[in-house]
């Protein structure tokens, strides 16, 4: 019985490895709407990125299939992703807390003016920049038949590859 069990959790974890193999993605794309988003959307998204983005830098989308509090979180927190795609009610939420990029030097603020927003930094003067992508009537995702009413997308400050994710929205962003 005990090596049955052991061959058994040997090969579950040789399953488990095997998933988990192969390179990391520069940029990494979390989308969570208000009521889940849909992993063929999430496909189809992510291969119309990466013929826009090109082999570098490489992206991945991973999406939620349900909101939930508890996975934004955990997923802000680990900071594994490059760039969030949240609902709108949430960004705001978020943004109270100071934790975004701003996108200024990538992104013309005047084309994104519901992202513009105002945060103070602890123990620092207010600034107003471009935090936020807005993704209504966003070509890339009508492109594939979705419309991002209500998701803003955005990076956060413990994004690892900062530069690659700015270089990635921008071609989301594009109009």
């Amino acid at each position: 019985m005990k090596v049955k069990l052991f061959l058994v959790t040997m090969v579950a974890l040789m399953v488990m490895l095997a998933g988990c193999g192969g390179p990391k993605p520069d940029v990494s794309i979390f989308i969570m709407g208000q009521n889940g988003f849909p992993a063929e959307i999430g496909s189809k998204l992510e291969d119309s990125l990466k013929s826009k983005v090109g082999e570098i830098p490489t992206v991945k989308i991973v999406t939620s299939p349900i909101f939930s509090m508890e996975k934004m979180i955990v997923e802000l927190a680990a900071g594994g992703n490059g760039i969030f795609v949240l609902p709108e009610e949430q960004f705001n939420v978020l943004s109270k807390q100071a934790g975004f990029v701003p996108l200024d030097d990538t992104i013309q603020p005047e084309d994104y003016p519901n992202g513009v927003i105002e945060i103070a930094e602890e123990g620092k003067p207010a600034e107003k920049h471009l935090y936020g992508i807005p993704l209504a009537d966003n070509k890339w995702m009508k492109e594939q038949g979705f419309n991002g009413k209500g998701l803003v997308a955005f990076i956060p400050q413990n994004a690892e590859k900062i530069n690659e994710a700015k270089q990635v929205l921008k071609i989301i962003a594009q109009k």
